[in-house]
């Protein structure tokens, strides 16, 4: 889930943004419940990233760093998830995985504080941290090129009124800043549940010569969806679901109300060699 996708305990406005920003998620209110506010106030000094701040909240200052081997104590592999929500997926993963280092991206306080809670439960694994930073504005400033091995993208809010679709999150600008983020051979996962933003994701990652599909043969996920299957909707390239994804609440509420969920892998295809990052 991103940022964008409201929490039931969470119902206050959008805070407003300028006219001139496009970003694809929209803050909302920052109130916790007590059991997320404690969470907060035992877990965040310790798991939540403060990189010195830029004009706002959300994105770094022009002298923000993340060393990644100070914050994790070690060199392994990093596994970002933008748009980590609630923490349901990122933290099971972690908690699976621990030879390989996790970042989960999220603007949204809330699902900050309910991760924090995920993780506590989850007897406070050492491999994880999270960033409350604007992904495509913060990972081009704080990470160095090629450092990423695997990006997820879960279930972003799909946008779907035909104005709001420059707010969509898989759009060329954030292909921009974190497409040279991937090492070679990275693998890029996606998925979502609305069929409109599906075929959307498929045109702009397709054209992408920097990524391949793993799946190019792979079929659709089923020909019935509640939502409406643009007849132009590819009916190959689809991957199989990443074992790796956990079923999170907001799947599962897509799937009862009767839409497909739609997954997506690439890797990034290796650099020439006078393109290899320093």
């Amino acid at each position: 889930m991103t940022a964008e996708q409201t929490d039931p305990e969470e119902t206050t406005d959008p805070e407003e943004k300028s006219p001139r920003e496009i970003v694809s998620f929209v803050r909302r209110g920052e109130r916790l419940t007590a059991s997320r506010q404690s969470a907060w106030d035992r877990l965040s000094d310790e798991y939540v990233l403060d990189p010195s701040r830029g004009d706002r909240d959300t994105v770094p200052g022009p002298d923000a760093t993340l060393d990644l081997l100070e914050v994790f104590g070690r060199r392994a592999e990093l596994v970002v998830e933008v748009g980590s929500g609630l923490g349901e997926n990122i933290v099971a993963a972690a908690t699976a995985d621990p030879d390989r280092d996790f970042l989960a991206v999220e603007v949204y306080r809330p699902g900050l504080a309910q991760t924090l809670n995920r993780i506590d439960r989850a007897g406070r694994p050492r491999n994880l941290r999270l960033l409350p930073l604007d992904a495509q504005r913060s990972l081009p400033v704080l990470l160095s090129e090629a450092s990423i091995q695997e990006l997820w993208v879960y279930f972003a809010d799909p946008w779907p009124k035909a104005r709001h679709h420059k707010r969509r999150l898989i759009n060329p600008p954030f292909l921009d800043a974190v497409l040279p983020l991937l090492a070679d051979g990275a693998a890029f996962r996606l998925a979502t549940d609305w069929a409109q933003y599906a075929h959307h994701m498929r045109r702009h990652l397709d054209a992408r010569p920097e990524l391949e599909n793993l799946h190019p043969e792979g079929a659709r996920p089923g020909e019935e969806s509640s939502d409406a299957i643009s007849e132009s909707m590819a009916r190959t390239g689809w991957a199989p679901r990443f074992e790796g994804r956990v079923k999170t609440s907001f799947e599962n509420k897509g799937r009862a109300a009767g839409r497909l969920v739609w997954d997506l892998a690439y890797v990034r295809v290796p650099r020439q060699s006078g393109d290899a990052p320093a």
